[in-house]
């Protein structure tokens, strides 16, 4: 007979009672299974079907709640707390979150998940039993992709952070398609976990896709015009930045490039909103 093993679910026999709750057995090994873990009526000599775990104290216990992720199987589950010594905990549906350690997270604590992602993941136990989250691999996600067709070039997609690489980011969408975002495609990087939403460049022809989350051109003018004109307004007017500017300085003030830059300067003479002299941008003055 098999040792129990949390993580896993099993039939066992209601042994006998306790004044917490019911004492189950595979007839070699005891598990409390406690009230507040109870669904509906137990009797003893009942065979239960049960979930077993480590309660706070670090002892097997059992709770009639079957969670959909458990050892050898995945699901999808919720960050709820976050530590930076330890790692990640997420909610598979049981009264004890489950730690992800922070060996299965990535290497760079910034892409780490935040409280509220959601994470594909299942179980296993370390060295001493102790029950643990991990991370679906590449190729386990690999069994949720569909393939995109050329119709889905250009749609709008929100898809969830699977992985992050120096490289770019990689997203399973909603439609289960396999996006991936290169660095140059994004104005930051997410999180694992993150949800977020672009728009596919690219169809590849083994049905993955390339996703950008920057704005549409036009949508990018004008959201950069409306950022330059109301650092002019918080400046009173003036501000020492103009079409011939540093790069570098352009982009530590407006986290921009040069070329946006002056793309949004042009827009805003073009509306006549704004005039450049010597070095300086001053908003236009009204002479009605």
């Amino acid at each position: 007979m098999a040792d129990l093993k949390a993580g896993t679910v099993v039939d066992l026999e209601v042994a006998r009672e306790a004044p917490f709750g019911y004492f189950l057995s595979n007839g070699r090994e005891d598990v409390l299974l406690h009230e507040s873990e109870i669904k509906g009526h137990v009797s003893i000599n009942d065979t239960l079907e049960v979930f077993l775990y480590q309660d706070k104290l670090g002892r097997l216990a059992a709770t009639m709640t079957i969670p959909e992720i458990q050892i050898g199987k995945y699901g999808w589950v919720k960050v709820v707390d976050v530590h930076d010594n330890l790692g990640a905990f997420v909610n598979i549906g049981i009264s004890k979150d489950i730690l992800i350690h922070k060996d299965d997270l990535p290497k760079l604590k910034q892409t780490w998940p935040a409280v509220g992602g959601k994470l594909y993941c299942t179980l296993k136990t370390d060295k001493n039993g102790r029950l643990l989250g991990k991370l679906a691999t590449e190729d386990i996600m690999t069994t949720l992709f569909e393939k995109a067709n050329r119709e889905a070039f250009n749609k709008t997609v929100k898809g969830t952070v699977y992985r992050t690489l120096r490289s770019g980011t990689f997203i399973i969408t909603e439609e289960n398609y396999r996006g991936f975002i290169h660095e140059s495609q994004r104005r930051k990087e997410p999180r694992v976990g993150d949800e977020v939403e672009g728009r596919i460049i690219d169809v590849k022809s083994d049905g993955t896709v390339n996703i950008s989350l920057l704005p549409r051109n036009f949508e990018s003018l004008q959201d950069d015009a409306e950022k330059v004109f109301a650092y002019l307004q918080q400046r009173g007017g003036s501000m020492p930045y103009w079409d011939k500017s540093y790069p570098e300085e352009i982009e530590k003030r407006f986290q921009m490039s040069k070329a946006a830059f002056k793309r949004a300067l042009g827009k805003l003479m073009k509306e006549g909103k704004i005039i450049q002299e010597n070095g300086w941008t001053h908003l236009k003055k009204d002479k009605s």
